[in-house]
């Protein structure tokens, strides 16, 4: 198998162990904890049952169809960087974690209208393990460009 090849394999594993998690915890809460409900589980941390209709953290509730399309396009964007640069060292990683946090994410809005966030912080929203693997996914993404643009460096530059 090809670099390349390699790098869609370990991408797609990626989507389907996050797909799987995110879906399998959010059922369990959906199927466990009454909406609103809160249970805590660590001394910082609950577990709540929240439908949030919005994007990251309830923001642009409501969006509809502008949201919907720019979810598409971004996903459009990062399947396209990807298949162009599949050899890079690691891409397949933030790209799995990306589009399997936001497959999680999307399968709730179809199915359900709305989101389903249980993990609850002090001051801070309500988020899943989708919601997880998308922020753990742009930190790795700028990462992976990084780290990608100092090897690219010509061998005189500073870096």
């Amino acid at each position: 198998m090809t670099v390349r090849g390699r790098a869609w394999a370990r991408a797609l594993l990626v989507v389907g162990g996050v797909v799987a998690l995110d879906q399998v915890t959010k059922a369990l809460v959906r199927g466990g904890i009454a909406r609103g409900e809160e249970d805590p589980v660590l001394p910082a941390v609950k577990l709540v049952h929240v439908r949030n209709e919005g994007v990251a953290f309830g923001a642009f509730s409501g969006g509809g169809i502008i949201v919907v399309v720019l979810v598409a396009a971004a996903l459009a964007a990062l399947l396209a960087y990807f298949a162009t640069h599949a050899d890079r060292p690691l891409i397949w990683l933030p790209t799995g974690l990306l589009l399997g946090g936001a497959l999680g994410n999307i399968i709730d809005r179809v199915r359900d209208g709305a989101v389903t966030d249980f993990i609850k912080l002090p001051h801070w929203p309500a988020f899943n393990v989708a919601d997880i693997a998308i922020t753990v996914g742009v930190l790795a993404l700028l990462y992976v460009l990084e780290r990608s643009d100092r090897d690219d460096a010509p061998a005189g530059r500073a870096a």
